[in-house]
């Protein structure tokens, strides 16, 4: 079927009539109606790229758009259609159900037939389940829509290979506040779909402010300028104190259980196991802020203290456990002050994970080596048939070695050997166990003498 050629928007750009546009939200009434327009995301719609290529051309593919909420994705995906000159339908993975899927889908093979293309948006892509997704993949290929998923999860994760063989993935970031600032002032001075003849006075300081505070997100910025707007009325002022009153108990991003959570979980862990305690103080608290769990935090500074710092500072265990349980005992947020300190104490003090490789190791070889016979000399001989047999014969009790232990005797199974996987490194408290086990080793080794057919 050949393509319909492309065309720029034109004066008819608004999706609803002139006299309902007063009635939409500052954050729609403004939404880009060109690529020009478009806030941020330089390197995915610059004059150069491959994709605003392609959109001018009205060469669209089937994509997946990944980023962080109101970052551009709903907007490129109206554009996409828009400089296709393609029907623009869209569903919600959060309100729409498969039977509403099937329709849409039907109305746009219809629409096929008759020589036209269909931009299908689908919001929140990840919510649907695999069965759902599925239901896209005969119209992607066959060409009766032209997909556009978005999705604020890593679509590796949440998406089936299947369908993300069929799409191109373009990733969106977040916008900068800088950017952010630029679309507050286009609405300012936009008086047909802005706030623009209105009046309204706001100081280049608070316009900074709103956008910090909107946090990468275009679309809460400009409803936080008309929040401001509205309090301060026709010809108003808006004043510092109108402004604390809109950014009071402002969130930022943070999904508990989605990948912004695993990624700055992520960031506290490797920041104490840098012996950072700076960063590992600044993750924990955007943690917080965000809404996580103290006790997950609690937890995961047990998993902390045991795997990163291990026996080079066994102290660190013991107060993970107290930190826990004066947690539980105060809460937030006065536990949460117990919680801090123990961040800082994790990341200062020494590491260690020699603890952690010594026992991997030895379930390795659990796997390989199978089950193997305890040696005579280790059993146990609390009957006289088991002594008759052998058992425990041979033994050296350690204690009445010289220094305390019997270095002629092995505690491994015959067939594998003696073995060394515990290796202290030369910090902290495990320096002395390191001395230790070294003079031991060394002297085992003498008393075994070299290996079978060496001299």
């Amino acid at each position: 079927m050949p393509r319909a050629k492309a065309s720029p928007p034109d004066d008819r750009g608004d999706l609803l009539s002139t006299d309902r546009t007063a009635l939409r939200p500052l954050a729609e009434r403004m939404r880009p109606r060109t690529l020009e327009e478009m806030v941020g995301q330089r390197r995915l719609v610059s004059p150069d790229s491959a994709l605003r290529k392609a959109i001018e051309a009205g060469s669209v593919h089937s994509m997946v758009l990944w980023g962080p909420p109101g970052c551009g994705k709903t907007t490129l995906a109206l554009l996409l259609a828009r400089y296709a000159d393609a029907d623009f339908r869209s569903v919600s993975a959060v309100l729409s159900g498969l039977p509403e899927v099937r329709q849409v889908l039907a109305e746009a093979g219809h629409r096929f037939a008759e020589g036209r293309r269909t931009v299908l948006f689908v919001d929140e892509v990840h919510r649907f389940n695999k069965a759902q997704q599925d239901a896209f993949l005969p119209h992607i290929e066959r060409g009766t829509i032209v997909f556009v998923g978005a999705t604020t999860e890593n679509p590796s994760f949440e998406l089936n290979s299947a369908l993300l063989s069929r799409c191109r993935v373009h990733v969106l970031e977040a916008v900068s506040p800088e950017d952010i600032e630029g679309a507050l002032r286009q609405a300012l001075d936009d008086s047909e779909r802005g706030l623009g003849g209105r009046g309204l006075q706001i100081g280049q300081p608070q316009l900074h402010l709103i956008a910090v505070a909107a946090d990468g997100d275009v679309r809460r910025g400009l409803t936080l300028l008309e929040i401001a707007a509205e309090l301060a009325g026709e010809g108003g002022t808006v004043t510092d104190a109108m402004l604390e009153q809109v950014l009071a108990d402002r969130t930022r991003r943070f999904d508990k259980g989605g990948e912004q959570f695993y990624d700055q979980i992520s960031a506290l862990h490797k920041s104490v196991r840098s012996s950072n305690p700076d960063a590992a103080l600044y993750w924990f608290a955007r943690m917080l802020d965000g809404g996580c769990d103290p006790g997950y935090l609690a937890r995961r500074m047990t998993r902390m203290a045991v795997e990163d710092i291990g026996l080079a500072d066994p102290r660190a265990l013991q107060m993970a456990i107290d930190t826990w349980d004066t947690y539980d005992r105060l809460g937030s947020p006065e536990g949460d002050l117990a919680l801090a300190q123990l961040v800082i104490y994790l990341a200062s003090t020494a590491k260690s994970n020699a603890g952690y490789v010594a026992f991997k190791a030895a379930k390795r070889d659990v796997g390989e080596y199978g089950t193997q016979d305890v040696p005579m000399h280790l059993r146990n001989a609390p009957t006289k048939l088991m002594k008759e047999l052998g058992y425990s014969k041979g033994y050296q009790y350690d204690h009445d070695s010289e220094g305390g232990v019997a270095l002629d005797q092995t505690g491994f199974p015959d067939a594998m050997g003696e073995r060394v996987y515990y290796q202290p490194v030369a910090r902290g408290m495990e320096l002395k166990l390191k001395e230790k086990l070294d003079a031991l080793r060394g002297a085992r080794a003498v008393r075994r003498g070299p290996p079978a057919g060496e001299e």
